[in-house]
């Protein structure tokens, strides 16, 4: 199985690029995200997912590993095969995926290509449980990152006031819904202090709310 290449890019397309290894060229289906960190003639590396069937060999290619476990993960649900999921890859990047299925955004996930209401609500029915822990995966060095976000960038301060929330008791679901319910009422100038406080306040009953 093919697990990465690394070579020049030969050619690419709207959903595919040739990378020459050697002298011989793979035909790797990618996002329009990782299309869009290619360039012909440049040098690349990608992450690859083989897919083996019995008409074809595919080979679905990706620029880091985040991106790679969410194609892995998307595919579990039913009805998303590799090209919706390279769909949702396109118009979501992977925090946003967080984002989105954290809050139950139906409406985001229907961006994607051959993504209906009903296959919407079951991504976000499959996947609500496993993305907290997806998005609170521990990176390298200990710190919790969320997926596709830097330590210092606004997913990873979701992700560090989530993970404070699941310090503090709850599952990671729980703590990363209401982490990004409160962030989206906060705003981009918020901190984790104040995310982590709205997150509390999301949590609280609502008779209890104003004195969080």
């Amino acid at each position: 199985m093919i697990a990465k290449l690394k070579g020049l890019i030969d050619s690419l397309g709207e959903d595919w690029a040739v990378i020459d290894v050697g002298g011989v060229g793979y035909l790797v289906f990618c996002s329009g995200r990782t299309l869009g960190r290619l360039g012909v003639g440049e040098g690349a590396e990608v992450m690859v997912e083989t897919h083996v069937r019995e008409d074809h060999i595919h080979l679905y290619g990706f620029i880091d590993a985040v991106e790679r476990d969410w194609f892995r993960l998307l595919t579990t649900v039913q009805g998303v095969g590799a090209k919706v999921t390279l769909g949702l890859l396109t118009v979501l990047s992977p925090d946003e995926l967080v984002q989105a299925i954290a809050a139950a955004d139906k409406a985001a996930i229907t961006q994607a290509s051959g993504v209906g209401p009903k296959l919407a609500t079951r991504i976000l029915s499959e996947l609500k449980d496993k993305v907290g822990t997806v998005a609170l995966a521990v990176a390298p060095g200990g710190q919790p990152a969320a997926a596709g976000a830097g330590p210092g960038g606004p997913g990873g301060l979701v992700s560090d006031a989530a993970s404070a929330l699941v310090n503090l008791g709850y599952q990671p679901f729980q703590a990363l819904s209401a982490v990004s319910r409160a962030a989206g009422r906060l705003g981009e100038g918020a901190d984790v202090e104040a995310l982590i406080r709205g997150g509390l306040s999301e949590l609280a009953p609502v008779d209890a709310r104003g004195s969080v």
